[in-house]
């Protein structure tokens, strides 16, 4: 009897190579993979803005790194002694308007100036709930723990999403046309909005990502809300909250990711760098034996021959760290 349900993930026809610089936005699923991806040594730039949820904050934000915008104190608020901004993550508050525009500025050129020659644009889309200011109407990436009686909540249509995310696609097409742009929906269960309106959150996520892969060439998509919420399908994969899927969850999502999504020259690579990686962390009984000397030595051999051979890669944190 089979009491497990797995299913193919085609590899892209363009798969994601060492020499790619990968810009990754949206939800905190997107987070989690692309740390992964900067673990092994990937040119990797993770949420510019934080973490975005809805499509139509994501795709501002795409807009303002084209644009070239400038943050100013005028674009800025305070709320509890610190300074915020509506279309960023609370992790650029600080307590004066300088530091926080210094912070937003400053990731807001980096993916400004990743944009125009990125090979590959992550989007993960993570709900299709928004929160919109009543006071102005603005729809907020981020309600930085202001009362919920400043906003009313919406659900965006499925016209929403396309009609934004085409936009942008187009202007991205014509500033940078060797992009390619791969979509996930995040596997992450918002059900503080309620188990049927996440599911129709998702829905509409899922109708608007596949309209834009079939109408777009480098348009792709990847499924890791499927591996999670239909292959995995159990509540072990999930974290303590039963909202966040798991380090095993990530993991086996990660397994796929590498399997369809890294070109097949770069995965031997891959492989390699996180062999490494494991021998970073591990731990010896005795530091002091020549045991343990032999295998910093065998690793930081290791690290040299990667670095000679892929002068590209930051690789001199885990040098120094084996010819400590």
């Amino acid at each position: 009897m089979q009491f497990h349900l797995s299913f193919p993930v085609e590899p892209l026809e363009s798969a994601i190579r060492y020499s790619d610089e990968l810009l990754l936005m949206g939800s905190c699923f997107a987070e989690e993979i692309g740390e992964k991806l900067q673990e092994h040594r990937f040119n990797t730039i993770i949420n510019p803005n934080g973490i975005l949820y809805n499509p139509l904050s994501i795709t501002k934000a795409l807009h303002h790194y084209l644009d070239g915008k400038v943050y100013t104190q005028e674009d800025l608020f305070q709320h509890n002694d610190t300074w915020h901004s509506w279309d960023h993550h609370s992790r650029f508050a600080a307590v004066t308007p300088e530091a926080t525009l210094d912070a937003i500025n400053t990731a807001h050129a980096a993916a400004a100036r990743s944009l125009e020659q990125a090979d590959w644009l992550i989007l993960t889309l993570g709900s299709a709930h928004a929160y919109v200011l009543k006071e102005n109407n603005r729809m907020v990436g981020n309600c930085h723990k202001v009362p919920a009686a400043a906003f009313y909540k919406r659900m965006l249509t499925a016209d929403e999403v396309i009609t934004a995310l085409d936009n942008v696609m187009h202007r991205l097409f014509f500033r940078n046309r060797k992009i390619n742009i791969l979509f996930t929906v995040s596997p992450v269960r918002y059900i503080r909005d309620g188990v049927v309106e996440n599911n129709l959150s998702k829905a509409i996520l899922l109708q608007a990502v596949h309209h834009l892969v079939n109408k777009f060439n480098r348009l792709y998509y990847f499924p890791a809300y499927e591996l999670v919420l239909d292959d995995l399908r159990d509540y072990r994969f999930y974290k303590e909250d039963l909202v966040h899927p798991n380090a095993t969850a990530i993991n086996y999502v990660w397994e796929q990711v590498v399997k369809a999504c890294i070109h097949p020259d770069s995965q031997a690579l891959l492989h390699t760098i996180a062999e490494i990686n494991r021998a970073a962390h591990h731990r010896p009984f005795n530091p002091e034996s020549s045991h343990h000397r032999q295998f910093l030595r065998t690793y930081a051999a290791k690290v040299k021959q990667v670095m000679a051979d892929h002068p590209q890669l930051d690789m001199q944190p885990l040098l120094t760290y084996f010819e400590q």
